[in-house]
């Protein structure tokens, strides 16, 4: 497997020990928070803030919501969304990550300077993507697994083997990266729970993470908190009650040897994780 550093931008992050990736949404329909941090830029800013004081390693920023049956938001509006709040975290001197799925907002951002990460919903396919990446000399990149679109991913998804489909897929995309010139060591992978899955389909997935960080030979971030999933094997319906199904479904992942977990609930999770590691568990 690539080594234990993902190159990300500015730094280069240890992933000896798990690192929480802390969310930060600008997208006013978003059914993990409500749409709260998207009212204003200081707003969002405010809760950036609060997360990294909650042990975020990385702050992920986000325009576009991508949540099942999500409806279009063109690139301008997911510009006017991002760009000021970018613009300030950018100089904060902590890896910030851009969650995009279009090369024009991912060549906005990285013109602004002090964006580390593209993780990427759609895995490099929109056009030029992998081009402009290319031509980064360190950005790290997050390539996701998605079957479909978000409008219409989770209307009866299939698949005859979803570990081993998920797995030839990330091979691919990470393989048209490499030979585009970006480094493996800016590259990490998400097996993109939820997204064209049913709950069969991601408990497989969470199942069988080594089996697919050994097929694909990099590491995992996985994404899978306040999820329709959590909701589905919790009982519940509103996606802020889902914490502590969130949690426990982050610590599987990293047992699992997930290297970095993607969340809402920064401080439940860093509590658990040092909990769980004081306690001589191994992670």
């Amino acid at each position: 497997m690539v080594g234990c550093v993902w190159q990300a931008g500015r730094f280069e992050i240890g992933l000896d020990k798990p690192k929480i990736m802390g969310i930060v949404n600008l997208t006013p329909d978003s059914l993990s928070d409500g749409g709260v941090y998207s009212q204003n830029a200081q707003t969002a800013l405010a809760h950036a803030e609060q997360l990294l004081k909650e042990g975020a390693d990385i702050l992920d920023i986000g325009g576009e919501s991508t949540r099942p049956g999500a409806d279009y938001v063109s690139p301008e509006e997911e510009w006017v969304r991002v760009a000021p709040v970018l613009a300030e975290v950018a100089g904060w001197g902590v890896p910030i990550s851009l969650d995009t799925r279009r090369t024009v907002i991912m060549e906005k951002a990285l013109a602004l300077g002090g964006i580390d990460i593209i993780n990427d919903v759609a895995a490099l396919t929109d056009e030029g993507a992998v081009e402009l990446l290319a031509r980064q000399a360190d950005t790290g990149i997050c390539l996701m697994h998605m079957q479909g679109l978000p409008k219409t991913m989770q209307i009866n998804p299939k698949y005859q083997d979803v570990v081993g489909e998920v797995a030839w897929y990330l091979k691919a995309r990470s393989a048209e990266c490499i030979a585009a010139g970006i480094a493996p060591q800016r590259i990490i992978l998400d097996p993109g729970f939820g997204f064209g899955k049913t709950l069969q389909h991601n408990i497989a997935l969470m199942r069988h993470l080594p089996e697919l960080m050994a097929e694909t030979g990099f590491p995992l971030l996985i994404g899978v908190s306040r999820k329709s999933m959590i909701g589905e094997l919790t009982g519940e319906a509103n996606a802020a009650e889902r914490v502590h199904g969130s949690v426990a479904a982050a610590l599987a992942s990293v047992a699992r040897g997930a290297q970095i977990v993607r969340v809402h609930d920064v401080k439940a999770t860093a509590d658990a994780l040092k909990t769980w590691e004081a306690l001589g568990i191994n992670l």
